[in-house]
């Protein structure tokens, strides 16, 4: 067995209390803020915050709304995912669906609501096709429709991830005992999965219940519980009591969400072995399921085309002459360039540094002895289940006094922090599936611990590593939420920038702004799967 050395006490200490400093002590802040009355500590924020009504209503507006849109999600990505695993549809077919449901997770959410505006507002694309608006977009349709956008590639992803693990022979063995359809889909494929469409229907609810970028731009009158956040804190009259109440009310659907998410997870179906060659896959059902899915994600796609088609338009919707003049006077204005760089600088920043902090999480988490190494998964869970706004709302209560606020450091350690649970457990996960006595065997051969680490585990990691800079990058350059409460003049963001940009209807710098982040995503990436592709040549 391994022996644990002050090296690991060492490195675990120093990890957690910058976590402790990073997390714990800004939703403190909040708790402390929550009870902060004129005469000292009270609970009389609470009762004004409910005797308003506003705060219920906002409540249950969200979580109503958020609910629709979930099921919608969790019936999509289950469908799309099935098509993918269980059909005998075209391989390049399948790769067109697994990548065109997953594009929209390059783009900031609040973009989704400017593009829902120019495809189905008075005067959006789909609205001059059809002659006239099929439905109001702003409000309620606007923030299902928005939703559903925004969580069905996390749904997918996790559908997709669950079917790729499930054994297709016992619909083989369930077809020679003659069952019946239903009960053969039940039974093989819906039972296995309920595990996976709980965690589905769960996550689109979270991210929906918390997202503030898409109610920002499309939310219109009808008020959820993240725009009443914005504007108690960041409105004409700021009340940073209240706003610290509806951040505690923000977190009990995330944290009850994740507890259940947890209890779903005990039943999941384990296989001894896995075998995809899909059978008996009749030829209607490959025609009907494939069909479907490509209508969905083109339809999908169809409705980020005005990205793509006013920018170029010399003066939508009167005009449709192609242009570069405003692709050419965003190149020529230094303080949206300045915002990209900013940007840009905060992802690489953040992807770099949550690399090491994931790796070293990880690491101590799975290959070492440590008594508190269980610490990282408990912050692991805190982080998936605190909403981006309240962790952000923690850090300007918190740091609004030091010298750290309003920097780009502050904003690097707000985004690792909250995007901290998936690159860890995906390092963990990889970590653990790797020869458990490669460190005994390097002792043995008088190296040291760490440099075992750096000539065994670093290179049979690697893979993993690079998937966890490409998680980290996409999702610092997409942020708004959280970041939207701790950026400067300075140290603003492009898709901070955006919100800014929307009161001046400056729709093309924002459709080109949103066209940045997207490009320099695919960018990344591509060279990401690249290295990831040459690697698996390699072998």
């Amino acid at each position: 067995m391994l022996k644990t050395t002050m090296l690991m006490r060492g490195m675990a200490f120093l990890l957690l209390a910058t976590i402790v400093f990073f997390l714990a002590l800004p939703l403190g802040a909040i708790v402390l803020k929550s009870f902060e009355g004129a005469d000292g500590w009270t609970l009389q924020n609470y009762e004004q915050a409910l005797s308003s009504g506003i705060l219920t209503e906002v409540f249950f507006n969200s979580v109503w709304v958020s609910t629709i849109a979930a099921v919608i999600t969790t019936v999509l990505a289950f469908l799309l995912a099935y098509t993918i695993h269980f059909t005998n549809v075209a391989k390049p077919i399948k790769k067109f669906i697994r990548l065109g449901v997953t594009m929209p997770m390059l783009l900031p959410t609040i973009t989704y609501g400017f593009v829902l505006i120019y495809a189905f507002g008075n005067q959006g694309i789909f609205s001059r096709i059809f002659g006239q608006p099929i439905f109001t977009i702003y409000g309620f349709n606007g923030l299902v429709i928005g939703y559903v956008m925004y969580t069905l590639p996390a749904a997918f992803l996790l559908m997709h991830n669950a079917m790729q693990y499930m054994d297709h022979r016992f619909i083989i063995v369930s077809h020679l005992m003659h069952d019946g359809k239903w009960r053969r889909f039940y039974h093989t494929i819906l039972r296995p999965m309920l595990s996976p469409i709980g965690g589905a229907f769960i996550l689109a609810f979270i991210l929906s219940f918390t997202d503030y970028g898409i109610p920002a731009s499309v939310g219109g009158t009808y008020d959820v519980i993240a725009t009443t956040l914005y504007q108690t804190m960041l409105g004409s009259i700021p009340n940073f009591s209240q706003g610290a109440v509806i951040s505690i009310a923000m977190l009990a659907p995330a944290v009850l969400g994740m507890l259940a998410m947890g209890i779903l997870e005990r039943g999941n179906v384990s296989y001894k072995s896995v075998s995809q060659q899909v059978a008996f896959s009749s030829k209607t059902k490959t025609v009907l399921f494939g069909s479907g899915s490509v209508v969905l994600v083109l339809t999908l796609l169809a409705v980020f085309t005005p990205l793509i088609i006013v920018p170029f338009t010399t003066a939508y919707p009167f005009d449709f002459g192609f242009t570069l003049q405003h692709f050419q006077a965003v190149i020529q204005m230094p303080e949206l360039m300045n915002v990209y760089k900013n940007s840009l600088l905060v992802a690489i920043s953040t992807a770099l540094v949550g690399v090491v902090i994931a790796f070293v999480a990880g690491l101590l988490s799975a290959r070492t002895q440590l008594k508190n190494r269980q610490a990282f998964d408990a912050i692991a869970m805190i982080t998936n289940a605190v909403p981006g706004m309240v962790l952000g709302l923690g850090y300007l209560f918190f740091f609004n006094n030091s010298s750290l606020k309003g920097t780009f450091f502050i904003i690097i350690a707000y985004a690792i922090m909250h995007f901290f649970t998936t690159p860890f457990l995906m390092v963990k996960n990889a970590l653990q599936k790797m020869d458990p006595s490669w460190e005994v065997t390097g002792a043995l051969l008088r190296d040291s611990w760490l440099q075992t680490v750096f000539r065994v585990i670093l290179p049979n990691i690697k893979k993993t590593l690079v998937e966890v800079f490409s998680y980290y990058f996409i999702n610092a350059m997409v942020t708004v939420s959280g970041v939207i409460f701790i950026v400067t003049t300075h140290t603003v963001l492009v898709s901070t920038k955006i919100k800014e940009l929307q009161h001046f209807s400056k729709f093309n710098e924002i459709f080109i702004l949103s066209l940045f982040i997207l490009v320099t995503n695919i960018v990344v990436k591509i060279a990401c799967e690249f290295y990831l592709n040459s690697q698996s040549k390699r072998g």
